[in-house]
């Protein structure tokens, strides 16, 4: 929203300087994103008029023009294409500084004296214009220094407004605002009912009040669009950033920025029987001003005759529906469109004016009115003409409801900090435009303005008191506060401890889109339909996960293109299962590619395998209480022979491990050695209670066996075997070697196995280590037909 500095003046001026003003706006949460002047530093630039305009002698674009400055004529030579007899011009005398400090003086210019330089818009910094010279209206006052007329003495402010404040969408709203912060009064147009002077109506049917709830009309005839648009406006226009098209265009665009309500104007000669508001139907099409065509989609609410649409209603007029230089008669519009059904409307015809942004935010339902006789109060004024009465329908079920909010001083108080005084707090709630009722000491019931769509609770009364008191005025108080110390349950790990734990072995944590590209998820999961969304930012984000695994993929591949070859990163967040209901799941997801050290002289090349991501998931699920096992299994996606299920000890998978199948690694351009986990994170929180245990004051003894078993016997078996077997003096157990070649046999291997005994109340004898040794061997040799290696 800009706005010209002047123009929010002529509506209150508090007695603030402009960088003041813009500090204050700021600060009550309409934020200043710039204020500059609107023209440039210049002097000694007055108002003048070519009286003739001849040829350069010795050139082609050049002209020599008689220039009246009033008092004097002067001669000056001009290459604007524009430069004609009878043109008004800024002129810039000898003497005179344009912008950048750039200094007119004497000079000749082919041999032909220059007294001076008729000046573009650009060249004062007026706009960007500069195809010719900047002209000026015919009864401009020759010899007037063209500040003074312009009235350039002027500064435009910029207000980045959020979406709810649409309410200051206009000078009348935002003077609201800065009247209500200085507690000073406004000072409004006088905006009365026009006297009727035609008896003309033009009847409006509203077939979608749901969408339209209001519609006002008017018909004025005898309008003379030929009469120029007052200069006062069309300067206004331009510092708003809207060019001036035509008085009757030039008047809606105004009453707009003024006050917040998009009006549109019919030529009233190329209506049929009367305006219809509906749905656009099947196959239905149209011309925009812009002279587009657009195919109408169903649901799009339609401003039309009853032969043809004229206009996308709250978005664009048709292109045979506008006001021309031959216009007559003129059908005004002013109505109020939903919010809700309006918004997104104009994104999706690739569309975004000034009438859609304000009424996808919401436009007071109450204006709609008090516009359409100020536009007329207006039109009457330039352009003469005869106003008929207003036509109104008017659905008063579909109006939005009045929020009556409720507001209590003990809630201002504990929110902000501080109390309020009765007297202040309906004070600054009515200077808001809010009817304030006390119920009792220190409670009220505040209905709101029309104009406030944002207001739909207490807190929002709460955070209108802290703006319009001031930020800045907020005292500083330490929070005080009873807390109780929360629970800290030692049998679950809180995910900021599992994250810790990760990145303390190396990993990154990534976050990814909870939407994937279906193509990819159906390479992960082809047998769950996933979730589409209705409106994708993009193809290839189109669908829900089922699973954290693609979007890592992903991430893998982002950075391996971009020549970060070695990762370790995971992922935590929820995937989306649909069954009967949507189901979210928490999830934990963690994959790894490159070489498995960092690059270093004492480093080797080995790259990542299966068993380093198993091994990171087994310190992962370490600290748990449950007892998990590995299952080999056939996944999508993941690579047959290298990929494991997790169970638990019930047996059911709580998540799969592996590595990504040759198919997607080359289609995403990953090495072949990308492992992947996924684990459901309610196994991973489960932690194990702590408990003390006393260190055993005697030695222990190892004993090392090697025995050779079947390829298809995996090592948790022969682990568990082991275990089962040896007995309470086992303390620990591990593999420390795999053989397979010369001296076992073919489809065979042979497994170090490393068993420490130790008895916490004595010391064991060689006697009882050799028998449970023993059992050990004959348990392995009947349960897996294992043989000791000779």
């Amino acid at each position: 929203m800009i706005i010209s500095e002047q123009w929010l003046r002529s509506w209150v001026n508090p007695n603030l300087s402009t960088d003041e003003l813009a500090h204050q706006l700021t600060m009550a949460g309409l934020e200043v994103d710039a204020v500059q002047p609107v023209a440039g530093a210049f002097s000694g630039v007055v108002v003048a008029e070519i009286v003739t305009a001849e040829q350069h002698p010795d050139a082609d674009k050049l002209r020599v023009c008689t220039v009246s400055v009033g008092d004097e004529t002067v001669q000056i030579v001009c290459g604007a294409p524009n430069a004609r007899a009878g043109l008004k011009a800024p002129l810039a005398q000898v003497g005179a500084v344009l912008p950048g400090n750039f200094k007119i003086k004497k000079a000749k210019l082919r041999g032909v004296e220059s007294q001076g330089m008729l000046c573009a818009a650009a060249e004062l910094e007026i706009s960007e214009d500069n195809d010719g010279l900047m002209e000026l209206p015919a009864d401009a006052p020759v010899g007037q220094c063209l500040r003074e007329y312009l009235d350039l003495d002027d500064s435009t402010i910029e207000i980045g407004l959020t979406p709810n404040r649409a309410d200051c969408l206009s000078i009348a709203g935002i003077a609201r605002d800065v009247a209500a912060l200085n507690n000073i009064s406004l000072c409004r147009p006088e905006i009365g009912d026009v006297p009727v002077a035609s008896e003309r109506v033009f009847p409006v049917t509203v077939e979608a009040p749901f969408k339209c709830p209001r519609y006002v009309g008017r018909v004025i005839e005898n309008v003379d669009l030929t009469r120029p648009t007052p200069l006062h406006m069309v300067e206004r226009l331009r510092r708003a950033g809207i060019r001036s098209i035509d008085p009757v265009v030039d008047v809606t665009n105004y009453v707009m920025l003024e006050l917040g309500q998009p009006l549109h104007a019919f030529d009233l000669g190329t209506l049929e029987n009367g305006i219809v508001v509906r749905e656009a139907r099947p196959g239905e099409t149209m011309i925009l001003l812009d002279g587009s065509e657009i195919n109408l989609q169903e649901g799009s609410l339609l401003i039309a005759d009853h032969s043809r649409p004229l206009a996308l209603a709250g978005i664009m007029g048709g292109e045979n529906s506008g006001v021309s230089a031959a216009t007559k008669h003129v059908f005004l519009e002013s109505a109020f469109f939903a919010a809700e059904p309006m918004a997104g409307r104009a994104r999706s015809y690739g569309l975004h004016t000034d009438a859609s942004h304000r009424y996808e935010r919401g436009v007071d339902w109450r204006l709609q009115s008090v516009a359409i006789e100020r536009a007329t109060q207006l039109l009457l004024e330039i352009v003469g003409g005869d106003a008929g009465p207003l036509t109104e329908v008017v659905d008063e079920s579909s109006l939005p409801p009045v929020p009556v909010l409720p507001l209590r001083a003990q809630r201002i108080e504990r929110l902000l900090g501080f109390s309020f005084e009765d007297a202040a707090v309906e004070s600054i709630l009515e200077r808001l435009g809010f009817r304030v009722e006390q119920v009792s000491q220190g409670e009220w019931r505040c209905e709101a303005p029309s104009w406030r769509f944002d207001m739909s609770q207490e807190v929002d009364l709460i955070e209108e008191l802290a703006r319009v008191h001031g930020y800045d005025n907020v005292p500083t108080r330490r929070i005080e506060a009873e807390l109780a110390m929360r629970e800290q349950r030692e049998d679950t790990r809180p995910l900021t401890r599992i994250r810790q734990q990760l990145i303390g072995r190396g990993f990154q944590e990534a976050i990814t889109f909870s939407f994937v590209s279906p193509e990819l998820q159906s390479s992960f999961d082809p047998d769950c339909a996933p979730v589409a969304l209705r409106n994708p930012i993009s193809a290839d984000l189109s669908v829900m996960r089922t699973s954290l695994i693609p979007g890592l993929a992903a991430a893998l591949a982002h950075n391996v293109k971009r020549q970060n070859p070695r990762l370790r990163i995971f992922e935590t967040g929820a995937r989306f299962i649909q069954a009967e209901d949507l189901r979210q799941e928490p999830m934990l997801a963690m994959a790894m590619t490159g070489a498995r050290d960092r690059e270093a002289w004492c480093a080797s090349d080995e790259r990542f395998d299966f068993y380093d991501m198993k091994g990171e998931v087994e310190q992962l699920l370490a600290g748990t209480s449950g007892n998990f096992s590995f299952k080999p299994a056939l996944r999508p996606g993941l690579h047959d022979g290298q990929t494991a299920e997790i169970l638990d000890a019930h047996g059911s998978c709580v998540g799969v491990l592996g590595a990504l199948h040759p198919s997607i690694t080359e289609s995403l351009g990953l090495p072949a050695s990308t492992y992947v986990a996924e684990l459901s994170l309610a196994a991973v929180t489960k932690a194990v209670l702590p408990a003390y245990e006393e260190i055993s004051r005697f030695p222990e003894s190892r004993r090392d066996l090697a025995v050779v078993v079947s390829d298809d016997v995996s090592a948790a078996e022969v682990l568990n075997v082991v275990r089962g077997a040896a007995g309470d003096g086992l303390e620990s157990l591990r593999i420390f070697d795999v053989y397979k070649g010369q001296g076992v046999a073919e489809g065979a291997k042979s497994l170090a196995l490393g068993l420490t005994f130790r008895d916490r109340s004595r010391t064991l004898d060689d006697a009882e280590i050799a028998a449970a040794m023993s059992q050990v061997v004959d348990s392995l040799k009947e349960k897996l037909s294992a043989e000791l290696r000779s």
